[in-house]
């Protein structure tokens, strides 16, 4: 099996780090953590990635987090993907210019999959993770809802991968939405599907994971990674420990 990888994340709305349930902004939850500071500890707990989301900017654009991300990417070893709010091809630029090693790209990949094939034509398919967010509807078909997924798109996973067979997209990023911040375990059956419809990809895991358990079992569906966050920041899984499995 190729190499696994483990994303601490870090959600950040108004400059606190913040948890949402099932995406929705009505349900957040403040942690005292500084996000830099947690940054450094998981850094120091040996994570050589962190996943960095502007909550913000998922919902109004305009990514506000260049200093955090600049600071990151400059004071810790931490190879840094984020996104939230990225628009047009100057966002992705000045994200990389700051110091991102992978910009991710959500509601514009499902929108305007041309434009975002041309930047991964452009800018190479290291440098850009699809974040495929879906929920499932009632006949079982895995929709892809945008900005923040507070909008309905009318898009299946199916639909979307199809459109970057060509342009050599690597590395997808997919939540449950229904399993996010919910500590319920991840959706094996997703990330199965996932594998389905495009064995190629490099697919990480999102959403509803509670302990190492939950990490062996994604693993084991076939992801090349997993984030993290809310059983990170409320102590029920130790990165160390993880990391070290």
């Amino acid at each position: 099996m190729s190499h696994f990888e483990l994303y601490p994340a870090i959600d950040v709305r108004g400059g606190r780090v913040v948890r949402l349930r099932q995406g929705d902004y009505a349900q957040e939850t403040r942690y005292p953590a500084d996000p830099f500071e947690l940054a450094q500890e998981y850094a120091r707990s040996g994570a050589r990635w962190l996943h960095l989301v502007d909550l913000d900017a998922a919902r109004s654009g305009g990514y506000s987090l260049d200093a955090l991300l600049a600071r990151i990417a400059a004071e810790t070893p931490l190879h840094v993907q984020t996104g939230g709010g990225v628009r047009n091809e100057a966002d992705v630029e000045r994200l990389l210019a700051a110091g991102a090693a992978r910009v991710v790209v959500g509601s514009l990949a499902v929108r305007m999959p041309e434009r975002v094939a041309f930047w991964l034509e452009r800018y190479g398919a290291e440098r850009l993770v699809l974040a495929l967010d879906t929920r499932q509807d009632e006949a079982g078909t895995w929709r892809l809802p945008l900005h923040g997924w507070t909008e309905a798109s009318g898009r299946n996973l199916g639909d979307v991968l199809s459109h970057y067979v060509a342009s050599g997209l690597r590395h997808v990023l997919s939540t449950d939405i229904a399993r996010d911040g919910m500590l319920a375990g991840p959706n094996l059956e997703l990330y199965r599907h996932l594998r389905r419809l495009a064995p190629w990809l490099q697919v990480q895991a999102s959403g509803g994971v509670r302990d190492a358990a939950d990490v062996a079992a994604v693993r084991s569906a076939g992801c090349a990674g997993v984030v993290l966050g809310r059983a990170l920041l409320e102590g029920r899984l130790v990165l160390a420990e993880a990391l070290a499995c």
